[in-house]
C-alpha cells in the first residue's frame, strides 16, 4: 500500500479496538461519510493491512491452563501459519518478534491433553520449523 494517513491509522485504531463497529458510527468517529470510510477500509482490506476481524474473548472460567507457544519458522513471513493460528479458539495472541524466535503465541485451554493437541498441531503446520512450550505458573502483574 502506497501512503496510510492519520485517518486511516485512526480507522486501524478504533477497528483494532473495536472490530465489530458499525460503519455509520466508524464514519461519525473519523469525520467522513459512511461511503468515504466504507472505501478506505475496503482499501485497507484489499492492501492486506486489514486481514481479518476477530473476536478477544477474555478467560472464560478458572482452571485454564495458560501457555506459550515459542515459535520459529522456516521462513518469514507467514500469512498462512497466522492463518490457521486464527483458527484455533484457544490461541489468546500472536506477537511477531525480533531474535531467534518468530512468534510468540499466547494460548489458553482446558487441559495438558488440550495443549498438547494443539501443540502438535502448530508443531506439524507447514513452515513451523521448531515449537517450545512454556506454562504460565502465576501471572505477577497483569495490565490491560
Amino acid at each position: 500500500m502506497q501512503d496510510i494517513d492519520a485517518i486511516d491509522r485512526t480507522i486501524l485504531s478504533i477497528l483494532s479496538r473495536e472490530a465489530r463497529i458499525p460503519m455509520k458510527s466508524l464514519a461519525g468517529r473519523i469525520g467522513l461519510s459512511r461511503s468515504a470510510t466504507t472505501e478506505r477500509v475496503t482499501r485497507l482490506e484489499k492492501a492486506g493491512i486489514i486481514r481479518g476481524y476477530r473476536a478477544d474473548i477474555g478467560q472464560l472460567e478458572e482452571g485454564q491452563i495458560q501457555a506459550f507457544l515459542l515459535v520459529t519458522l522456516q521462513r518469514t513471513p507467514s500469512i498462512g501459519v497466522l492463518d490457521r493460528l486464527a483458527g484455533f479458539s484457544s490461541v489468546r495472541k500472536v506477537s511477531s518478534v525480533s531474535g531467534q524466535l518468530d512468534l510468540v503465541v499466547e494460548v489458553e485451554v482446558g487441559s495438558i491433553n488440550a495443549l498438547n493437541e494443539l501443540r502438535n498441531e502448530v508443531a506439524t503446520m507447514d513452515n513451523v520449523e521448531d515449537l517450545t512450550t512454556s506454562i504460565v505458573l502465576r501471572r505477577g502483574i497483569e495490565r490491560s
